[in-house]
């Protein structure tokens, strides 16, 4: 290297010098950062005073511009002169100013989860990351194995370097700044040149090319027999107690019970509807129709996990029947419409009452919570022997609408459609009230009011002063509102929690979350925003819920985002949505804080290729904890009988989820019809 620094008219020592000048100036960088640019300013430098000899005599020239200098030892060096030392100071802050950028940009719009004082080489690691290869601490990098593996987004392909080909090339996003998986991919079609390719060209040999090349389209089945134990269940229909709490068709019903033995399904998962129960006059229940139901499922050696669930069915997806609140609590609401969750725009949603009622005595003398715990013992009482004979192994808690911990931010009611935002739902009396004291207590009376710039329920994040880029959410006013905005959600889980497990002790008791994946690859997650999740790309929105959680003694329960969900029912592209990225999160901060998690399909499944995507969420492979769901609950019992075909794919998921082997089909199956 020496030789050819002295070819070019400089030496190693000039090169020092003029580094430390550098680091002079730029005394702000910490040493590791500027050690390791110190090549790439001796080759910017190098090729610059390259780029400027064009023949002999204007290296002479060039040369000639060199001061000798005495050195101790006798002999003499050759030094920069002032000019060019400034012109090397000049290209090095371009460059850096340039870089900052780069990376600056990357954090805010990407959400890659980069260093404050990240380099070029953090930046190309993410990225050969994303594209799905490994790159480990000394830089070793390497395609990933795993790359053979079904991408999570369920599309077919020839080649995948990463996950999802949902999105077009021009909407290539990011790994989320969660630290979640990539959902972009880089796909090669049918005869696509590897050689050409500056990625893989020079980085795979011919055999691990033909290797990638020929993966199958399908994902790679994996032998179970010794995984874990994980118990599967089946949801009852929303329908199967009427308003009346009376049995719909139960001879029907026993004959499909039948159906679910023969499969070895664990048991069923059923919801207690407050509407139904309690639905005339307070703290007067009627179980009837349940109490026949669990006599049903005691009768087939099944087991039950037991949704209690404080909101009105209707209105979404999958909801094909309406269970409306107590009519003592309409009652109520018609007088003190409060009560109920309401818009900037005063609209009241009454599928689920306020939080801001949950310590106010408006129930006819009780609070929402006391009701919730009168509820809740009324069952542990009715079905004591139930509980004792372990025939109910779990009890989700209903913590807000659908049953899940969130603000009901995006109604159908009142137009909200996929992708909207939502809106903040904090404008009842009692809310305010509280947001008053709050905004007291921090000394800024002012910001007592919700925020103005947010949009509509329709509205897209770059649409609004409050959710766009570098927008008002990360204000000081906006950084004060969301966390009293979120803190009021973790509060109501805690004191509904709290109540649950003192109620049901020896039970295992979980809490459902929400998936609110779009706008998640925004930096704002305005979604998540509006439905109680302070989750944007500089925090961590779910682990303080762990936490909760795990005080407890709670489980997570999450839907599993199917490949139907991603391949036919949304926009993912549109909408800069990453259901994958966001349950990686989600899924992994409750593991990180030892929570169990359970989970449900959230539509049902009709082949293996799908089937074989869920046993990879619930067992991962790899995992040198070997974590895995703790229960999983199928779609709707009539939707998964519709077809003779699901039934033989669900027998061998059952098996697989029981840890037993299922490579070895049985003749007829579908393997052996093609």
């Amino acid at each position: 290297m020496a030789a050819e620094m002295q070819r070019f008219g400089t030496s190693e020592e000039d090169d020092d010098e003029m580094e430390m000048d550098v680091k002079g100036e730029d005394d702000d960088n910490d040493e590791d950062s500027h050690h390791e640019e110190k090549d790439a300013v001796k080759s910017v430098t190098a090729g610059a005073d390259v780029g400027m000899l064009s023949s002999d005599s204007s290296r002479h020239f060039h040369n000639q511009e060199y001061q000798d200098q005495p050195t101790p030892q006798g002999g003499t060096r050759r030094c920069r002169p002032q000019e060019e030392k400034e012109r090397t100071k000049l290209r090095e802050r371009q460059r850096r100013a340039i870089t900052a950028k780069i990376l600056s940009g990357l954090r805010r719009h990407g959400n890659y989860n980069l260093r404050v004082r990240a380099d070029i080489n953090d930046v190309i690691a993410a990225l050969a990351r994303e594209a799905g290869w490994v790159v480990l601490p000394d830089g070793t990098t390497f395609p990933s194995r795993s790359q053979g593996t079904r991408p999570t987004s369920g599309a077919p392909y020839t080649m995948v370097l990463s996950s999802s080909s949902q999105m077009p090339v021009q909407q290539t996003s990011p790994t989320s700044s969660k630290g979640g998986r990539s959902q972009t991919s880089s796909i090669i079609g049918d005869g696509g040149d590897l050689q050409s390719d500056p990625l893989l060209g020079g980085s795979i040999d011919s055999a691990e090319k033909r290797q990638i090349v020929s993966m199958p389209t399908k994902l790679q089945e994996r032998d179970f027999a010794g995984t874990p134990y994980v118990p599967v269940y089946v949801m009852l229909p929303l329908g199967v107690i009427n308003m009346k709490c009376e049995l719909v068709d139960p001879d029907n019903l026993v004959k499909q019970f039948k159906t679910l033995k023969s499969l070895n399904v664990d048991g069923v998962m059923v919801d207690c509807w407050w509407g139904i129960v309690e639905a005339h006059t307070p703290q007067e229940y009627n179980w009837n129709g349940y109490k026949k139901l669990f006599q049903v499922v005691r009768e087939h050696n099944m087991k039950l996990q037991v949704v209690l669930s404080f909101h009105e069915c209707g209105g979404y997806v999958g909801d094909d029947v309406r269970i409306p609140l107590p009519h003592w609590v309409a009652e109520i609401g018609r007088s003190n419409p409060d009560i109920f969750f309401t818009d900037r725009a005063g609209r009241r949603d009454p599928e689920c009452l306020s939080w801001g009622v949950d310590k106010e005595r408006v129930l006819r003398g009780r609070t929402a919570v006391e009701v919730y715990f009168d509820y809740m013992r009324s069952f542990r009482i009715e079905f004591d022997d139930l509980f004792e004979d372990g025939i109910i192994s779990m009890i989700l808690i209903g913590l807000g609408p659908c049953g899940e911990l969130r603000y009901p931010s995006n109604p159908v009611k009142h137009g909200w459609r996929y992708p909207g935002i939502g809106e903040f739902q904090c404008y009842d009396q009692y809310m305010l009230k509280s947001l008053q004291k709050a905004a007291d207590i921090r000394g800024h009376s002012f910001w007592a009011r919700g925020p103005e710039n947010a949009g509509s329920y329709n509205s897209q994040p770059h649409e609004t002063g409050f959710f766009c880029d570098r927008g008002d959410y990360d204000g000081y006013y906006g950084r004060f509102f969301l966390n009293w905005y979120s803190q009021l959600l973790v509060d109501h889980g805690d004191r509904v929690l709290s109540l649950a497990k003192l109620t049901f002790e020896r039970t295992c008791i979980a809490a459902k979350l929400p998936g609110m994946h779009w706008w998640y690859k925004t930096a704002s997650h305005a979604a998540e925003l509006t439905a109680g999740y302070y989750n944007s790309c500089n925090r961590d929105g779910y682990a303080a819920i762990m936490l909760m959680l795990k005080k407890h003694n709670a489980s997570l329960y999450f839907t599993c985002s199917g490949t139907s969900t991603v391949d036919h029912h949304m926009d993912m592209s549109e909408s800069l949505s990453d259901p994958e990225g966001l349950a990686w999160q989600v899924v992994n901060d409750a593991w990180d804080a030892c929570v169990p998690v359970a989970s449900e399909t959230s539509f049902p499944c009709h082949d293996r290729e799908e089937y074989n995507y869920l046993l990879e969420k619930a067992k991962p492979v790899g995992d040198p904890d070997r974590r895995h769901f703790s229960s999983f609950t199928h779609a709707r019992l009539n939707q998964l009988l519709a077809e003779r075909q699901s039934l033989v794919e669900l027998e061998l998921f059952v098996k697989a989820m029981h840890g037993e082997s299922v490579l070895a089909r049985k003749p007829g199956t579908r393997r052996d019809q093609h």
